[in-house]
């Protein structure tokens, strides 16, 4: 079955005094969240008692919040598929996310994507929950992944994402010679018209960011580093390709597909700063073995 998810806290001088519901709002539980523990099987506990959110807290109290047993996402079937695991505790993991791989299942993919894979390296190891994926990536843009453990702290990660605390480094090959060594291309991007996939720089698109800095120059590619200020669907991809140096591998964009076949994108780097552990991490992963043969041409 799984163990529910809870958090405690050891209630000082300082916030003695303050009602349970305001001290939690103070830790983010979103209404939701506690909605959900009142009626879906959770339980708030002082010094293991059940109590409500209006209890007064006083010093020394030993508060748990108990959330509710997840279910994973209907629909998601559990797979064994070998996970590239870079960290994991009991809040967060973070994967290497191998190219032909989908975030989340599709229609095109029902299976075999990284949601199967999660849901079913939880039901091994007894985690009582679905896949929450914090940073997606396309499915032929491999590298790291920021997974939350909990929905509660994909709550949080997320929340943190809006304010640009989750960064994250790319490393991409662009066909052709970007002249300048660094830039910031700041151009909205849409859905393009009639179709389901497809983005496009659009002035009625929402506000894109993507800065740049040139690694190296190939004969026929320019190899570079980009980092995101926002996180639009195929963002870098539509970038590239309106600066009109698309991604080699990037046939829906334009990009040459004779070297590489997948767009040539990887996630090199994620920080963020750890929502229960209070640090700064950061984890990197190298350029694999089809993009790291660009550097030979």
């Amino acid at each position: 079955m799984g163990q529910r998810f809870s958090i405690s806290w050891e209630i000082t001088a300082e916030q003695a005094g303050m009602l349970i519901k305001d001290f939690l709002k103070e830790h983010e539980i979103s209404k939701t969240a506690l909605t959900d523990i009142k009626f879906k099987g959770g339980n708030i506990l002082i010094n293991g008692e059940k109590v409500n959110v209006r209890y007064r807290l006083d010093s020394g109290d030993i508060l748990k919040v108990i959330f509710p047993k997840e279910e994973p996402s209907e629909g998601i079937v559990a797979e064994e598929i070998p996970l590239s695991i870079l960290y994991e505790d009991s809040y967060v993991m973070v994967v290497n996310k191998p190219a032909e791989m989908s975030t989340i299942p599709s229609r095109e993919h029902p299976t075999g994507s990284l949601a199967n894979a999660l849901i079913g390296y939880y039901q091994s190891i007894g985690v009582a929950a679905t896949a929450h994926i914090v940073t997606r990536l396309d499915r032929d843009t491999s590298g790291l992944v920021l997974i939350a453990k909990h929905r509660h702290v994909h709550h949080l990660l997320s929340q943190q994402q809006q304010k640009g605390g989750v960064k994250r480094t790319y490393e991409a090959f662009a066909s052709g010679n970007i002249a300048n060594d660094t830039g910031t291309i700041k151009q909205p991007i849409a859905r393009k018209k009639d179709s389901i996939i497809e983005r496009e720089v659009h002035p009625d698109g929402q506000y894109a960011c993507t800065n740049y800095k040139v690694l190296h120059r190939g004969r026929i590619f320019t190899h570079v580093e980009l980092q995101l200020e926002t996180g639009r669907t195929h963002q870098i991809r539509v970038h590239l390709s309106y600066l009109g140096h698309p991604l080699l591998g990037d046939d829906l964009y334009g990009g040459p597909i004779d070297l590489i076949s997948r767009q040539a994108l990887h996630c090199r780097e994620v920080s963020f700063l750890h929502p229960f552990l209070r640090r700064e991490c950061h984890f990197k992963a190298p350029l694999p073995e089809d993009m790291r043969c660009l550097l030979k041409e």
